[in-house]
């Protein structure tokens, strides 16, 4: 019929399946809050996490905590329950995984792209993921427990590279990732301000961030360009990367901030 929409737009895909999570998160407070048992979501990402704290005044009588598996994760599990009134405690199902060249001599630089890539051709669910750190060879990846043998298993190559698998149960193994400590001149501590310094762009690039609704503060989306960062805020610039407002340092001779960000590469 003219005038018929056969297909939905990708916005109105992406809308009706945050309003399906937002009824999942209910769902899953409510059934901790009344059986007193802890449930968990699968892992979320940024957008996701932002329908939570959209809610989370809704949701917050049931108690909840959010983890991915080390502290500053960008994927996280919700866990709901309140272990005070439950009166036990109970682990996040999270696994960490160790993926290694069979021999480091013939290996290639792999990215995060080749890992997710590699994945994501088992078939798996991205929700079964969650951060993935990379180094010049290797990865460190995190997911959910019910997926980790299946991993160990079947991720036999990434990119051209055969790679063995392992189960990390010690969290000191990990290599953390270590940011760059920069010191920008703005004029204020404007979040805009700080992006367009932080990944050098020019003001309408970093303002047609906040259009795309592609920034996060502490994992929440932030339509606000003109918001004051806090000393300690966490930063999402979607494309760009993250980095840590860590204060004002300092003022310049012409009365700008002299401020200091960790930038995560």
């Amino acid at each position: 019929m003219p005038g018929r929409r056969e297909d939905t737009t990708v916005a109105e895909k992406d809308e009706k399946e945050l309003g399906q999570l937002k009824k999942r998160l209910q769902d899953l407070a409510n059934r901790s809050y009344r059986q007193n048992t802890f449930t968990f979501t699968e892992f979320l990402g940024l957008a996701e996490q932002d329908v939570f704290w959209q809610a989370e005044p809704e949701l917050r009588s049931a108690g909840y905590r959010l983890f991915g598996g080390r502290d500053g994760a960008d994927r996280v599990v919700i866990r709901f329950g309140n272990p005070e009134e439950l009166g036990y405690e109970e682990d996040f199902p999270i696994t960490c995984i160790y993926v290694c060249p069979k021999n480091q001599k013939f290996a290639d630089d792999l990215s995060h792209r080749d890992f997710l890539g590699a994945l994501m051709n088992l078939g798996i669910e991205r929700s079964t993921l969650g951060d993935i750190l990379v180094g010049e060879k290797q990865a460190y990846l995190f997911c959910l427990k019910n997926v980790a043998g299946f991993l160990c298993e079947n991720l036999n190559q990434v990119k051209h590279t055969n790679v063995n698998c392992k189960v990390t149960e010690e969290l000191r193994e990990l290599q953390m990732e270590e940011p760059d400590h920069v010191f920008l001149q703005v004029s204020s501590e404007r979040v805009d301000a700080v992006i367009a310094k932080t990944y050098k762009l020019s003001r309408e690039e970093s303002l047609a961030l906040f259009r795309a609704g592609k920034v996060f503060v502490d994992g929440r989306s932030c339509e606000n360009n003109s918001k004051l960062l806090k000393t300690g805020e966490t930063v999402n610039a979607r494309g760009y990367g993250k980095f840590q407002f860590l204060g004002i340092r300092g003022e310049t001779r012409k009365g700008k901030s002299s401020v200091e960000v960790a930038v995560y590469r």
